[in-house]
């Protein structure tokens, strides 16, 4: 029990000396981290609000509907269900509610920013789909072929958004094509579900797309789990409904649910300046890296419109080795498979960089380019390890405290 106990003391310790650059992390503001331990922890809720299969909700259902009517009211949809407890089950319960074993989908491919879920080792594969990936053009969707594509496949669905992205998709485009072959398009919102929200990225569903699918703990401060919004048809929602319970799962975690309302209600008040913050942020940190020498994906784009930045690292190693050595320093980030990279995720070419935590907790363009120096002093400089790491705990020191919340 103790050294449970000393774990994570250590841990918890440990993360707030951090430097934290994962893009699929955040961090929830201290007023909905006391909403999300509640009795509701305990409680079990199968079915719809005002719907259930068990007694004791009559203020759960509540809480539920009022939610859920603030986020269609927010994303203009008729169609929300907070009910997944991850974006990874959102897409299995939206995918089997469009498909059957042996249809054929469209994605983007992991190298294009796909999410593992979207591909045959998640769940397009267990759902024995037939899995066609989108062609690139020096990065970008080919339009062109990509339009050939779904002509000639039929898609049940295509797949955009995903687990790397940088900047807005043609979606408008593509809706086009799919309209002809009766193709829905789903928008894996995950990583930008948060700039959505505050208005700083494309919007999917005024853009064409029919579901959008997300996790809520990214560039969305909210708790862990996952939503599915939408402007569909009541047959489709039905059968989304049932693929999210009794499909995918039975509880879905009721004490997230004040939470997640409290953290679009921070978003609503707060998430202009935040987002803003953090796209600024991002790109200060791609040209200051640039600048030192990192080869930075996208230089001739601008690098990025998200709260991402991807390295190319091959050059000093790979991307294992300098994730590795960054968390020595109490620099966490994650090394991963970049556009053209071959398909190892054990050892990829390229890191993936996210602003959003660092952002949260107060840092700007300044702190950016501090940050910046940091890794070049491990990756490029050579420096002692250990040095650089007294220096990133000194520097995080100065960054404990939320902004951007209740």
């Amino acid at each position: 029990m103790q050294k449970i106990l000393s774990l994570l003391k250590k841990h918890n310790d440990w993360r707030k000396n951090c430097i934290n650059l994962i893009a699929s992390e955040n961090v929830m503001s201290d007023f909905c981290e006391k909403l999300y331990v509640s009795d509701l922890m305990h409680r079990y809720a199968e079915g719809l609000p005002f719907k259930r299969y068990y007694q004791g909700l009559k203020y759960i259902d509540q809480i539920e509907s009022l939610t859920e009517d603030v986020f269609k009211k927010h994303f203009k949809a008729n169609f929300v269900d907070l009910r997944p407890i991850s974006g990874t089950l959102a897409n299995m319960a939206v995918f089997s509610a469009l498909t059957k074993k042996g249809d054929k989908i469209l994605t983007l491919g992991i190298d294009g920013g796909s999410h593992v879920s979207h591909e045959e080792p998640g769940a397009a594969g267990i759902l024995g789909l037939k899995v066609f990936h989108i062609e690139f053009k020096n990065s970008s969707i080919d339009l062109e072929k990509s339009k050939k594509q779904i002509l000639k496949i039929k898609p049940k669905f295509i797949v955009l958004g995903g687990s790397v992205i940088l900047f807005p998709q043609p979606i408008k485009e593509l809706k086009k094509i799919c309209q002809k072959t009766n193709t829905k398009i789903i928008y894996d919102a995950a990583h930008v579900f948060g700039l959505i929200t505050a208005g700083f990225f494309q919007n999917p569903l005024k853009e064409g797309v029919d579901i959008i699918t997300s996790s809520t703990h990214k560039t969305f401060p909210g708790p862990q789990g996952g939503i599915i919004l939408g402007n569909i048809e009541k047959d489709l929602q039905k059968k989304i409904q049932a693929k999210v319970f009794p499909g995918v799962l039975s509880n879905h975690h009721l004490h997230r649910l004040p939470a997640l309302y409290f953290a679009l209600m921070e978003m609503k008040k707060f998430g202009k300046q935040y987002v803003s913050q953090i796209i600024k942020n991002a790109q200060a940190l791609a040209k200051q890296l640039d600048k030192f020498g990192f080869d930075v994906l996208e230089k001739e784009k601008g690098f990025t419109k998200s709260h991402q930045v991807l390295l190319n690292v091959e050059k000093f190693g790979g991307g294992n080795l300098i994730a590795t050595k960054l968390e020595n320093a109490n620099i966490i980030l994650n090394k991963n498979i970049i556009p053209e990279d071959k398909i190892d995720p054990q050892n990829p070419k390229g890191l993936r960089i996210g602003v959003q935590e660092m952002t949260r907790f107060g840092m700007k363009e300044k702190e950016m380019k501090i940050i910046a120096g940091f890794m070049k002093e491990i990756v490029i400089d050579g420096k002692d390890v250990k040095e650089v790491e007294k220096k990133v705990i000194r520097f995080r020191r100065k960054f404990q405290k939320m902004k951007y919340c209740f």
